[in-house]
């Protein structure tokens, strides 16, 4: 039997990144950006050695074939999603009707750093995400999807889209104020934390602090591994690792990060 988790805390929406210095050299730099947007210039994080990114090697895969779909046919994904429903069609709709630089589909942040990481010299680029074969992630894997699957079957009466909007209003309360930001992107990040709000919904605490863990150890490793191949070519390992983060999950994953003495070890992809 599952029970529905408390109802999740809207964090605050910060702009700026937060940063781990790692005790045996480096840093980790979580850098939030906003789901299906390109981020203002001002905002970016521009002066990194590796990047980590919240997929897979599978996803990376995907993540590439939507960037040909979208060159091939603008928009075409996007409005695939649209079609298809559920809340992702909800940020999405709302994205459109706000003045900020998408929906774009794939993700446009994670897309334009790892191009950047590639056509540059080759900068490292780890996959925080185990694969499917990785035994304790299947299992924490399978775990989710039969939770989502119950879940479905106890909110299937309940209305998404009130859900979402009352939500949305409790995140546009939360959005830190900053002169690099306006009111039309402070809108996009509350519809942002809205929809991750309700993409979370399916995971128990236990389930979460599983994931958040796993996440924390694999980037020590990627900083690891980005460290000990620099201390190798210059015997210099002040280092800096770039991790894009949905806004909302900003937060949370900087304290696992801070929390977990846990080092995975992890290459480059």
């Amino acid at each position: 039997m599952i029970t529905l988790r408390r109802v999740m805390e809207v964090p605050c929406l910060r702009w700026e990144s937060l940063i781990y210095q790692d005790p045996e050299g480096g840093k980790i730099v979580i850098w939030p950006h906003l789901p299906c947007v390109v981020m203002p210039n001002s905002l970016r994080y521009k002066k990194w050695d590796g990047l980590a990114l919240l997929y897979s090697k599978d996803d990376i895969a995907i993540l590439k074939q939507e960037d040909k779909d979208e060159i091939k046919s603008p928009g075409i994904n996007v409005e695939a999603r649209l079609s298809s429903g559920g809340v992702m069609s909800l940020l999405l709709r709302d994205i459109q009707n706000l003045e900020v630089n998408g929906p774009s589909i794939p993700d446009p942040e994670p897309i334009r750093l790892l191009k950047h990481a590639e056509n540059t010299g080759g900068k490292p680029v780890y996959t925080i995400i185990p694969e499917i074969t990785d035994k304790n992630w299947e299992e924490w894997y399978s775990k989710y999807a039969d939770n989502q699957v119950k879940l479905i079957n106890l909110l299937k009466t309940i209305n998404t889209s009130r859900r979402y909007a009352k939500n949305r209003l409790k995140a546009s309360k939360k959005v830190e104020i900053s002169e690099k930001v306006n009111s039309e992107l402070g809108a996009a990040a509350a519809a942002a934390a809205s929809w991750w709000i309700e993409e979370q919904r399916a995971l128990t605490e236990e389930l979460i602090e599983e994931r958040n863990k796993r996440f924390a150890a694999r980037i020590k490793g990627a900083l690891q591994d980005l460290r000990n191949r620099r201390l190798d070519e210059s015997n210099v390992s002040d280092v800096t690792l770039l991790v894009p983060v949905h806004q909302a999950y900003l937060e949370q994953l900087y304290d696992s990060l801070n929390r977990t003495d846990t080092v995975e070890k992890i290459e480059r992809g």
